[in-house]
């Protein structure tokens, strides 16, 4: 049985895949796709993923893209514990409401806004306009707003008591606008809780996965803090 996951840590979707695997045990050989150095366009990846996107997974010859699809995947081909996409339909049926929300509010949204204010500056060298920041900050305020007063209101958890594929998807979003030195903890109790489970359920797996994101998210913050003296 071989499985390969083309990956880069940068990217929220990869985190979550190599999260997965990795605190479920399941083998795998990775495959670093640089996106900074654009490797997602080469011909031969294309092969594998022919939006040229990161995460992708190849299983014994099977290629398949999208992360959500994937783990989904991988909870019915492998032996993973019930909680992470519960088999009872109900229960499945909650994990199933998330993923399809998550589209257009915590994967669009954060994306979006780490994509604005960090992304495409990196890239061009100009800043975006402040109208423009402030707009997706506004969107993403009220993705966030809604996890914490919606999604996590009466749980631990997305849906339910115990961690699922639903949790380590929004939680790896979530943590990407801290790059764009936006604090999705700060005044939001319930999603600092809830990140700090996920972490604490994953570990040491998560930390591994966000060492880059840390230290990006720490030089945000000393950036922030110059520009105020």
């Amino acid at each position: 049985m071989s499985l390969k996951l083309y990956y880069d840590l940068i990217s929220q979707p990869s985190r979550a895949l190599y999260i997965f695997l990795k605190v479920c045990n399941i083998p795998f050989e990775g495959k670093i796709i640089n996106i900074a150095r654009s490797e997602q366009l080469t011909p031969e990846y294309e092969k594998i993923h022919p939006f040229k996107q990161v995460p992708a997974i190849e299983h014994n010859g099977f290629n398949m893209i999208e992360s959500v699809a994937i783990l989904r995947y991988l909870c019915r081909e492998f032996n993973v514990a019930d909680h992470w996409y519960p088999k009872e339909s109900k229960s499945q049926l909650r994990v199933d409401e998330y993923l399809e929300w998550q589209h257009h509010n915590t994967r669009a949204n954060c994306a979006l806004y780490f994509r604005i204010k960090y992304l495409m500056p990196l890239l061009t060298g100009q800043s975006a306009r402040k109208e423009k920041i402030t707009e997706y900050e506004n969107r993403m305020v009220k993705t966030l707003d809604d996890l914490e007063n919606v999604w996590l209101k009466d749980k631990n958890f997305l849906v339910g008591l115990d961690i699922s594929i639903a949790d380590i998807l929004g939680a790896c979003e979530v943590e990407q606008v801290r790059i764009a030195g936006y604090n999705p903890y700060e005044g939001r109790p319930r999603i600092s809780s809830w990140l700090k489970k996920v972490e604490e359920k994953t570990s040491p797996y998560y930390q591994e996965a966000h060492m880059f994101v840390n230290k990006l998210a720490k030089k945000a913050e000393q950036d922030a803090l110059k520009s105020k003296i």
